[in-house]
C-alpha cells in the first residue's frame, strides 16, 4: 500500500506486445443504487480471481477515479488470447457478471454506462520512464529495469527490441 520509491530514472521490463485494457463505469444516476453498486462491486470480485490465478494472463492493474461518477481499471495483460479466454471462460465470474448485467440492462441502463478499450501494442510501440518512483503501471505489471538498459532518450526506449538482449 504504501510502497517505496525506487531511487533514480527506471524502465518497465516489459518484453513483447503489450496488451493494455481499460475498463471501466459510469453512474449516470446516483439514486438507482441497485442498479450500479452490483456493477460496481462485480470488478473487484473478478481482479480477485484473476490475482489468485496468474496463468489466465492478467500481469496487474491499476484502479483509477476519474470523478465522483466514473471507475475504471487499467489492465496489463499476458495476451489479448488470455484476455478473451478469461472473458469467456464458464467457469469464471465475467461471464456471470456479463450474464447478469445483460438480464438487467434494460431496465439499468439509465443508471449505470459501461465501456472498455483494448489495445494491442507492438513492441516498439510503447516506452516508459519513472523517477524516483514505485513500481507502478506497466512497470508494477512487468517488473522494474534501470534506465540505461533500454536507452536514456525516449526513441532509444522504443527502439529497443527483446530479441537485441
Amino acid at each position: 500500500m504504501f510502497a517505496k520509491p525506487i531511487p533514480g530514472r527506471m524502465t518497465a521490463a516489459a518484453e513483447g506486445d503489450a496488451v493494455v485494457l481499460l475498463i471501466g463505469m459510469r453512474i449516470n444516476h446516483f439514486w438507482g443504487v441497485h442498479h450500479w453498486l452490483p456493477v460496481f462491486a462485480a470488478m473487484p470480485r473478478m481482479l480477485r480471481e484473476l490475482s489468485r490465478d496468474r496463468s489466465r494472463g492478467l500481469l496487474g492493474y491499476t484502479l483509477l477515479s476519474g470523478s465522483p461518477r466514473t471507475y475504471y481499471v487499467v489492465q496489463y495483460w499476458e495476451s489479448k488470447e488470455k484476455l478473451y479466454a478469461y472473458a469467456s471462460a464458464p467457469d469464471m465470474f465475467h461471464r456471470k457478471a456479463w450474464a447478469m448485467i445483460n438480464r438487467k440492462e434494460k431496465k439499468s441502463r439509465q443508471h449505470v454506462g459501461l465501456w472498455h478499450e483494448t489495445y494491442v501494442v507492438p513492441e516498439g510501440g510503447y516506452e516508459s520512464i519513472y523517477a524516483d518512483m514505485p513500481a507502478h503501471g506497466l512497470a508494477a505489471a512487468t517488473g522494474v529495469l534501470p534506465i540505461e538498459r533500454r536507452g536514456r532518450r525516449a526513441a532509444d526506449r522504443l527502439a529497443h527490441r527483446s530479441s537485441a538482449e
